[in-house]
Protein backbone atom coordinates (compact mmCIF):
# COMPACT_ATOMS: atom_id res chain seq x y z
CA UNK A 1 0.00 0.00 0.00
CA UNK A 2 1.30 3.45 -1.05
CA UNK A 3 0.74 7.07 0.74
CA UNK A 4 0.41 10.06 -1.69
CA UNK A 5 0.24 13.53 -1.33
CA UNK A 6 -1.23 15.45 -3.47
CA UNK A 7 -3.24 19.07 -3.19
CA UNK A 8 -7.06 18.57 -2.03
CA UNK A 9 -9.69 19.36 -4.74
CA UNK A 10 -12.57 21.55 -3.55
CA UNK A 11 -14.73 20.86 -6.26
CA UNK A 12 -14.27 16.59 -5.57
CA UNK A 13 -16.79 15.35 -2.63
CA UNK A 14 -14.88 12.69 -1.79
CA UNK A 15 -12.03 15.14 -1.18
CA UNK A 16 -13.63 17.64 1.16
CA UNK A 17 -15.72 14.52 2.65
CA UNK A 18 -12.54 12.98 3.56
CA UNK A 19 -10.83 15.97 4.66
CA UNK A 20 -13.38 16.69 6.76
CA UNK A 21 -13.63 12.91 8.49
CA UNK A 22 -9.84 13.05 9.14
CA UNK A 23 -10.17 16.44 10.61
CA UNK A 24 -13.08 14.84 12.93
CA UNK A 25 -11.56 11.82 14.04
CA UNK A 26 -8.37 13.22 14.66
CA UNK A 27 -9.53 16.74 16.07
CA UNK A 28 -13.50 16.31 17.23
CA UNK A 29 -13.59 19.34 19.22
CA UNK A 30 -13.28 21.87 16.07
CA UNK A 31 -16.23 21.43 13.43
CA UNK A 32 -15.76 20.35 10.65
CA UNK A 33 -17.78 19.96 7.22
CA UNK A 34 -17.29 19.52 3.64
CA UNK A 35 -18.90 22.55 3.53
CA UNK A 36 -16.63 24.12 5.63
CA UNK A 37 -14.02 23.02 4.02
CA UNK A 38 -14.94 24.06 0.65
CA UNK A 39 -15.37 27.39 2.03
CA UNK A 40 -12.14 27.50 3.41
CA UNK A 41 -10.47 26.87 0.41
CA UNK A 42 -12.43 28.89 -2.56
CA UNK A 43 -12.88 31.91 0.16
CA UNK A 44 -8.66 31.96 0.99
CA UNK A 45 -7.51 35.10 -0.42
CA UNK A 46 -4.46 35.28 -2.52
CA UNK A 47 -1.64 36.65 -0.66
CA UNK A 48 -2.11 33.69 2.37
CA UNK A 49 -0.52 31.85 -0.02
CA UNK A 50 -2.96 28.75 1.21
CA UNK A 51 -2.47 25.37 0.39
CA UNK A 52 -4.82 22.59 1.61
CA UNK A 53 -2.97 18.88 1.34
CA UNK A 54 -4.21 15.19 1.62
CA UNK A 55 -2.53 11.89 1.88
CA UNK A 56 -4.31 9.23 -0.24
CA UNK A 57 -3.34 5.62 0.52
CA UNK A 58 -5.24 3.17 -1.75
CA UNK A 59 -7.64 6.26 -2.59
CA UNK A 60 -8.90 7.14 0.76
CA UNK A 61 -7.79 10.20 2.76
CA UNK A 62 -6.19 9.53 5.61
CA UNK A 63 -4.16 12.44 6.41
CA UNK A 64 -4.24 16.51 5.85
CA UNK A 65 -2.57 19.25 5.91
CA UNK A 66 -2.79 23.26 6.20
CA UNK A 67 -0.28 25.24 5.17
CA UNK A 68 0.24 29.10 4.40
CA UNK A 69 1.00 32.33 5.29
CA UNK A 70 -0.17 34.16 8.29
CA UNK A 71 -1.13 37.16 6.01
CA UNK A 72 -3.25 39.23 8.69
CA UNK A 73 0.37 39.08 11.45
CA UNK A 74 1.94 42.28 10.82
CA UNK A 75 5.30 40.56 11.65
CA UNK A 76 6.48 39.13 7.58
CA UNK A 77 7.75 35.65 6.85
CA UNK A 78 5.48 33.59 9.56
CA UNK A 79 3.69 30.64 8.24
CA UNK A 80 1.77 27.42 9.37
CA UNK A 81 1.24 23.85 8.59
CA UNK A 82 -1.22 21.81 10.64
CA UNK A 83 -1.19 18.35 10.25
CA UNK A 84 -3.46 15.69 11.43
CA UNK A 85 -3.65 12.09 10.37
CA UNK A 86 -6.63 9.45 11.11
CA UNK A 87 -5.78 8.16 14.45
CA UNK A 88 -6.34 4.61 12.98
CA UNK A 89 -3.98 5.24 10.31
CA UNK A 90 -0.52 6.00 11.96
CA UNK A 91 2.52 5.00 11.33
CA UNK A 92 2.12 4.89 7.42
CA UNK A 93 4.34 7.74 6.35
CA UNK A 94 1.22 10.17 5.60
CA UNK A 95 2.53 12.50 8.37
CA UNK A 96 6.13 12.90 7.22
CA UNK A 97 4.75 13.24 4.25
CA UNK A 98 2.53 16.24 4.42
CA UNK A 99 5.21 18.04 6.67
CA UNK A 100 7.55 17.84 4.11
CA UNK A 101 5.26 18.85 0.92
CA UNK A 102 3.65 22.01 3.20
CA UNK A 103 7.56 22.77 4.71
CA UNK A 104 8.39 23.15 0.97
CA UNK A 105 5.37 25.44 -0.26
CA UNK A 106 5.75 27.79 2.69
CA UNK A 107 9.82 28.04 2.03
CA UNK A 108 9.08 28.78 -1.13
CA UNK A 109 6.44 31.48 -0.52
CA UNK A 110 8.79 33.33 1.72
CA UNK A 111 7.79 31.81 5.00
CA UNK A 112 10.93 32.01 7.51
CA UNK A 113 9.10 31.15 10.81
CA UNK A 114 6.70 27.99 10.30
CA UNK A 115 3.81 27.40 13.50
CA UNK A 116 2.17 24.31 13.96
CA UNK A 117 -0.44 22.89 16.60
CA UNK A 118 0.57 19.08 18.10
CA UNK A 119 -1.82 17.45 20.24
CA UNK A 120 -0.85 16.60 23.99
CA UNK A 121 0.66 13.56 23.64
CA UNK A 122 4.27 11.55 23.75
CA UNK A 123 4.26 10.69 20.24
CA UNK A 124 3.04 13.33 18.82
CA UNK A 125 5.83 15.65 20.40
CA UNK A 126 8.51 13.20 19.97
CA UNK A 127 6.70 13.44 16.20
CA UNK A 128 7.55 17.31 16.43
CA UNK A 129 10.87 17.55 17.64
CA UNK A 130 12.25 14.62 15.07
CA UNK A 131 11.35 17.72 12.54
CA UNK A 132 12.97 20.33 14.18
CA UNK A 133 10.21 21.92 15.70
CA UNK A 134 10.62 23.33 19.50
CA UNK A 135 8.11 23.43 22.19
CA UNK A 136 5.74 27.29 22.73
CA UNK A 137 2.65 27.66 24.81
CA UNK A 138 -0.07 25.29 24.95
CA UNK A 139 -3.92 25.51 24.58
CA UNK A 140 -6.55 23.60 26.06
CA UNK A 141 -10.40 22.46 24.52
CA UNK A 142 -13.10 22.52 26.20
CA UNK A 143 -16.16 20.76 26.39
CA UNK A 144 -19.86 21.48 27.86
CA UNK A 145 -22.62 18.92 27.36
CA UNK A 146 -25.41 20.76 27.09
CA UNK A 147 -27.81 17.92 27.13
CA UNK A 148 -27.17 16.29 30.43
CA UNK A 149 -24.56 19.05 31.99
CA UNK A 150 -25.55 21.80 34.38
CA UNK A 151 -25.71 24.94 32.89
CA UNK A 152 -25.96 28.15 35.41
CA UNK A 153 -28.57 30.65 35.11
CA UNK A 154 -27.33 33.58 32.62
CA UNK A 155 -27.06 36.64 34.22
CA UNK A 156 -29.50 39.46 33.98
CA UNK A 157 -29.14 41.85 30.87
CA UNK A 158 -27.82 45.47 32.81
CA UNK A 159 -29.78 48.60 32.84
CA UNK A 160 -28.11 50.37 29.65
CA UNK A 161 -27.22 46.83 28.12
CA UNK A 162 -29.45 45.31 25.21
CA UNK A 163 -28.92 41.43 23.86
CA UNK A 164 -28.40 41.44 19.92
CA UNK A 165 -27.78 39.03 17.96
CA UNK A 166 -25.92 39.12 14.50
CA UNK A 167 -28.85 38.38 12.13
CA UNK A 168 -29.45 42.10 13.76
CA UNK A 169 -26.30 43.51 12.01
CA UNK A 170 -27.33 41.89 8.71
CA UNK A 171 -28.12 45.11 6.61
CA UNK A 172 -24.29 46.39 7.94
CA UNK A 173 -21.99 44.11 9.84
CA UNK A 174 -19.26 46.69 9.76
CA UNK A 175 -19.58 47.45 13.82
CA UNK A 176 -19.23 43.35 14.17
CA UNK A 177 -16.13 43.58 12.06
CA UNK A 178 -14.64 46.47 13.66
CA UNK A 179 -15.50 44.85 17.11
CA UNK A 180 -13.42 41.54 15.78
CA UNK A 181 -10.56 43.94 15.23
CA UNK A 182 -10.40 45.05 18.63
CA UNK A 183 -10.57 41.74 20.50
CA UNK A 184 -8.40 39.53 18.13
CA UNK A 185 -5.62 42.21 18.33
CA UNK A 186 -5.56 41.32 22.13
CA UNK A 187 -5.69 37.95 22.12
CA UNK A 188 -3.24 35.95 23.69
CA UNK A 189 -0.66 34.35 21.32
CA UNK A 190 2.53 33.81 19.27
CA UNK A 191 1.51 35.23 16.47
CA UNK A 192 -0.14 38.70 16.05
CA UNK A 193 -3.47 39.50 14.20
CA UNK A 194 -4.12 42.51 12.68
CA UNK A 195 -7.75 42.58 10.50
CA UNK A 196 -8.18 45.35 8.04
CA UNK A 197 -9.38 43.94 5.10
CA UNK A 198 -13.80 44.10 5.67
CA UNK A 199 -13.87 42.97 1.97
CA UNK A 200 -12.27 39.72 3.25
CA UNK A 201 -13.83 39.38 6.39
CA UNK A 202 -17.48 38.84 5.16
CA UNK A 203 -16.42 36.39 2.37
CA UNK A 204 -14.51 34.66 5.18
CA UNK A 205 -15.95 35.03 8.39
CA UNK A 206 -19.16 36.48 8.07
CA UNK A 207 -20.06 33.76 4.69
CA UNK A 208 -18.72 31.15 6.77
CA UNK A 209 -21.25 27.95 6.11
CA UNK A 210 -21.30 26.96 10.07
CA UNK A 211 -21.98 30.49 11.16
CA UNK A 212 -25.07 30.51 13.23
CA UNK A 213 -26.34 33.83 13.00
CA UNK A 214 -29.41 33.39 15.41
CA UNK A 215 -26.89 31.74 18.28
CA UNK A 216 -24.04 34.33 17.99
CA UNK A 217 -24.80 36.85 20.66
CA UNK A 218 -23.97 40.45 20.69
CA UNK A 219 -24.23 43.08 24.20
CA UNK A 220 -24.89 46.38 22.78
CA UNK A 221 -23.90 49.57 24.68
CA UNK A 222 -25.31 53.17 24.04
CA UNK A 223 -26.04 51.37 20.03
CA UNK A 224 -22.63 49.78 19.13
CA UNK A 225 -21.57 46.49 20.06
CA UNK A 226 -19.12 46.43 22.80
CA UNK A 227 -19.20 42.58 23.50
CA UNK A 228 -20.15 39.22 21.55
CA UNK A 229 -19.69 35.64 21.53
CA UNK A 230 -19.57 34.00 17.54
CA UNK A 231 -21.61 30.70 17.12
CA UNK A 232 -20.81 28.05 14.78
CA UNK A 233 -22.94 25.16 14.21
CA UNK A 234 -22.88 21.60 12.52
CA UNK A 235 -26.36 21.40 11.34
CA UNK A 236 -26.73 18.47 13.95
CA UNK A 237 -26.01 18.68 17.27
CA UNK A 238 -22.92 20.41 18.07
CA UNK A 239 -22.09 23.82 18.61
CA UNK A 240 -18.96 25.81 19.15
CA UNK A 241 -17.37 28.71 20.30
CA UNK A 242 -15.59 30.91 17.32
CA UNK A 243 -14.55 34.38 19.29
CA UNK A 244 -15.71 35.46 22.59
CA UNK A 245 -14.66 38.87 23.32
CA UNK A 246 -15.46 42.88 24.59
CA UNK A 247 -14.30 46.30 22.91
CA UNK A 248 -11.52 47.79 25.54
CA UNK A 249 -13.51 49.85 27.15
CA UNK A 250 -16.24 47.59 28.55
CA UNK A 251 -14.27 45.05 29.87
CA UNK A 252 -14.40 44.13 33.66
CA UNK A 253 -17.90 44.52 33.36
CA UNK A 254 -18.84 40.58 32.41
CA UNK A 255 -20.51 41.69 29.31
CA UNK A 256 -18.76 38.59 27.63
CA UNK A 257 -19.92 35.84 30.18
CA UNK A 258 -23.39 37.99 29.84
CA UNK A 259 -23.16 36.90 25.57
CA UNK A 260 -22.03 33.36 25.91
CA UNK A 261 -23.93 32.57 28.88
CA UNK A 262 -27.66 33.10 27.24
CA UNK A 263 -26.30 31.91 23.84
CA UNK A 264 -25.83 28.81 25.28
CA UNK A 265 -28.77 28.51 26.79
CA UNK A 266 -30.64 29.47 23.00
CA UNK A 267 -28.35 27.02 21.61
CA UNK A 268 -29.61 23.94 24.55
CA UNK A 269 -32.81 24.89 24.31
CA UNK A 270 -32.53 24.83 20.21
CA UNK A 271 -31.71 21.19 20.85
CA UNK A 272 -27.71 21.27 20.87
CA UNK A 273 -26.46 18.56 22.88
CA UNK A 274 -22.63 19.50 23.08
CA UNK A 275 -20.32 22.62 22.96
CA UNK A 276 -16.93 22.99 22.58
CA UNK A 277 -14.57 26.30 23.18
CA UNK A 278 -11.05 26.87 23.12
CA UNK A 279 -8.42 28.74 25.26
CA UNK A 280 -5.14 30.26 25.50
CA UNK A 281 -3.46 28.80 28.61
CA UNK A 282 -2.67 31.84 29.41
CA UNK A 283 -5.90 33.42 28.81
CA UNK A 284 -7.26 33.99 32.44
CA UNK A 285 -9.86 35.62 32.02
CA UNK A 286 -12.14 33.54 29.69
CA UNK A 287 -10.71 30.37 31.42
CA UNK A 288 -12.53 31.74 34.22
CA UNK A 289 -15.95 32.47 31.98
CA UNK A 290 -15.30 29.09 30.70
CA UNK A 291 -15.36 27.56 34.10
CA UNK A 292 -18.32 29.09 35.20
CA UNK A 293 -20.74 27.91 32.45
CA UNK A 294 -19.15 24.62 33.24
CA UNK A 295 -16.90 23.84 30.65
CA UNK A 296 -14.50 21.09 31.15
CA UNK A 297 -10.93 20.53 29.11
CA UNK A 298 -11.13 17.64 26.97
CA UNK A 299 -7.41 17.92 25.53
CA UNK A 300 -4.76 20.10 25.20
CA UNK A 301 -2.92 21.45 21.82
CA UNK A 302 0.64 22.75 22.03
CA UNK A 303 2.03 25.42 19.79
CA UNK A 304 5.58 24.96 18.03
CA UNK A 305 7.62 26.75 15.91
CA UNK A 306 10.68 26.03 13.46
CA UNK A 307 13.06 28.93 12.03
CA UNK A 308 13.77 28.05 8.17
CA UNK A 309 15.55 29.66 5.52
Amino acid sequence: MTVIVRDLRPDVPADTEGFARVRRLALPYILFTPDSVRHLVTRSRPGSRFRPLVAEEDGEVIGTAQAGLAHDSPRPGQGYANVYVRPDRTGRGAGGLLVRAAEEHLAAAGATELFTWVLDGPAHHAFAVRHGYTRGRPAHFLRLDLAHGTLPPPPAVPPGVELRTSADFADDPRPLFELDAETVADEPGETAVELTDYDAWIEQNWRHPLLDHELTTVAVVDGRPAAFTVAHTDGCTRYATAMTGTARAHRGRGLAKLAKAHSLHRARAAGLTEAFTGNDARNDPMIAVNRWLGYEVCATEVRYVREIG
